[in-house]
């Protein structure tokens, strides 16, 4: 006891007591870490665990999408016009990549691409929220030379994946370009809109129909993509190893409406040109060849198309991505008389058999109006007007019936709106009435305007299908007819998918007397001694058609003396055979000067060689044109 109470006396070292202090806190610091392990551990395993199993197993394994071969666009007889052809696609998986500068350095190296731009590419799929471990292309149809030097290197290029895919292949190059299209790479915009089904299998990198039957019948060539599992190693190397694959569906074959032995020749014999040639079925409304000059090769959009060419196209002052036949505006020239004359008819502004004189101009106010004959016409009915195109007659009838009521026959000929065509953009073109150049300008028609307007000038302005198309409701006997580019849609075995039979839109505001009038007077133009497109004649087969010669600028003096580009347009329209009508023409030649010299025998050429083509086939005489 005495022990006890003499130790109880001695003080405390306080060294040791400090000690315990720190030991006791270092012991709670131990514990409550381990605490927070055991609990982490415990958290993970029980609400994180099916995570981190599917990121482990996705850590060793990869999908590997298979691209889908597009479908085909075919010619009315199953000729190929776009098919598909084997290219190198390079795809990149970027958190299987490492060192991103370094890796993208070297490939920059080998692609003759910055890093910069692929970085760019690589921030285009994270902003899109492609997974790191998923796929993208990065670029396609790289070169034999580049697909040797990426698989040299490829064990400094983790994360770099060379595959075989389809890439789109346009066997003969500009034919028919702006009436087949392109494919352009899908933007972010459009991906944005992934709620929309359109774009729900698309994904950065894929190729997306932009122009012409590409984009308009893009859900039907687009097929289902495939894809297939397999091993990669630690540096995310592909092992020979799949686990499972699901094949790719091709797309349907999309069978068009163009012959293309006819829409090669009248490419031929248009080069050089500027301007627009289409031929159609005046009884159905099949577009048989359809031609926009200049022209662009689709294959350029096929491949990875750099900025410089893309530019080039782009600024290039000819414009010629953009398709002439359906947004190309123009003053329709006498060709529009044919509307007047229907006009004139129907409303009894004067009888086709009264004459009126025409001594080579008409004087309304103070300005005199000329006829495109110095000497005059003298006194003419209206089968010689139509015949022999003269202004003066048309001015005197124009002003009888008002700009408002040859806008309505106009409207009845389906000027001033879209045909609806299967081609996407189509432009409206522009029929003028009182009302609208008040609403526009704020000023009130002018008389003069009506005369300018009666032979079709003034604000006119038609496109090529829609002047065509009202030809051809005149060659069918009243029937505006839809026209169209895609006769049917076929699976890769031929089973029609759907197929596009042809439409009735409209009727003429014209009788069928007033029709078969129209119909002579039309053949007169072509056959008659003073017609004005008698270069359009074809020995052996009956032509009906009608001049026109729009005006750019107004002048008064000799076309060759003016510069190019304020040339006026020359155009032609016509069908043949008269009686029969099988096919249907319109030429416009871009500052081409008089319809009758420039567009007219184009359009003869064409017709020509459609009945050549049909005398082929059913083994018949060919028949020879007249020079």
């Amino acid at each position: 006891m005495a022990w006890l109470r003499q130790r109880d006396l001695v003080p405390h070292d306080p060294e040791e007591k400090g000690f315990r202090l720190r030991f006791r806190v270092a012991f709670g610091i131990i514990t409550a870490i381990f605490a927070l392990l055991v609990f982490r551990l415990w958290y993970l395993q029980l609400f994180q665990g099916a995570k981190f199993r599917q990121f482990s197993q996705e850590n060793h394994l990869r999908t590997i999408s298979i691209p889908a071969p597009r479908g085909m666009i075919l010619d009315r007889k199953g000729r190929i016009l776009a098919d598909n052809r084997p290219s190198f696609d390079l795809y990149i998986i970027p958190e299987d990549i490492g060192d991103q500068k370094e890796v993208l350095g070297r490939l920059g190296k080998i692609l003759k691409a910055s890093p910069q731009e692929l970085e760019n590419r690589l921030k285009d799929a994270e902003a899109k929220g492609i997974p790191r471990f998923k796929q993208f292309k990065l670029r396609g149809g790289i070169s034999w030379e580049e697909l040797a030097k990426i698989e040299a290197n490829l064990m400094d290029l983790p994360g770099i994946i060379v595959q075989v895919g389809p890439q789109r292949y346009y066997p003969h190059s500009n034919l028919a370009s702006h009436l087949i299209g392109y494919l352009a790479e899908i933007d972010k915009e459009e991906l944005r809109a992934l709620g929309k089904s359109r774009f729900r299998r698309y994904q950065l990198g894929d190729l997306i129909g932009r122009y012409g039957v590409e984009e308009k019948t893009e859900t039907y060539l687009r097929g289902e993509d495939g894809g297939k599992t397999v091993q990669v190693d630690a540096l995310g190397r592909t092992l020979p190893v799949v686990l499972n694959e699901i094949e790719s569906t091709p797309g349907k074959n999309i069978v068009l409406t163009i012959d293309l032995d006819l829409q090669a020749y009248t490419e031929r014999i248009f080069a050089g040109k500027l301007g627009s040639v289409i031929a159609m079925d005046p009884q159905n409304g099949e577009v048989l060849a359809m031609l926009s000059n200049p022209s662009f090769n689709p294959g350029l959009f096929a491949r990875d198309v750099s900025k410089q060419e893309w530019e080039r196209l782009r600024n290039d002052p000819l414009d010629p991505l953009e398709n002439k036949s359906i947004r190309g505006q123009y003053p329709p020239g006498s060709t529009y008389k044919l509307i007047v004359a229907a006009a004139a008819v129907e409303e009894e502004a004067i009888a086709p058999k009264s004459k009126l004189i025409c001594k080579g101009s008409y004087r309304l106010g103070r300005r005199s109006y000329g006829c495109w004959r110095w000497g005059g016409h003298g006194a003419v009915n209206l089968y010689q007007a139509l015949v022999q195109s003269c202004d003066v007659y048309f001015y005197q009838v124009g002003r009888r019936l008002g700009i408002d009521t040859l806008a309505e026959y106009a409207w009845g000929f389906g000027l001033g709106e879209p045909t609806g065509i299967d081609l996407s953009n189509e432009k409206a073109g522009l029929v003028p009435t009182s009302t609208w150049k008040l609403e526009t300008t704020g000023e009130e028609w002018l008389a003069g305007e009506t005369l300018s307007a009666a032979i079709g000038q003034s604000f006119n302005l038609v496109t090529p299908i829609q002047l065509l198309n009202a030809y051809c409701a005149v060659a069918n006997g009243g029937k505006l007819m839809l026209p169209r580019v895609v006769q049917k849609i076929e699976t890769v075995e031929g089973e029609v998918v759907k197929d596009f039979p042809s439409r009735e839109i409209g009727a003429l505001p014209a009788s069928p007397e007033t029709l078969d009038f129209l119909k002579k007077a039309l053949a007169g133009v072509v056959s008659a001694p003073r017609g004005t497109g008698w270069a359009a004649r074809i020995g052996g087969v009956s032509v009906a058609g009608k001049t026109g010669t729009a005006q750019v600028i107004s002048q008064k003096v000799k076309s060759e003396e003016i510069p190019f580009e304020l040339r006026d347009h020359a155009w032609f329209v016509a069908f043949s055979p008269v009686e029969e009508p099988e096919i249907a023409v319109v030429v416009l030649v871009e500052h081409g000067g008089h319809g009758g010299k420039a567009a007219a025998p184009i359009a003869r050429k064409v017709i020509q060689k459609y009945f050549e083509i049909k005398a082929e086939k059913d083994a018949g005489p060919k028949i020879s044109a007249k020079l």
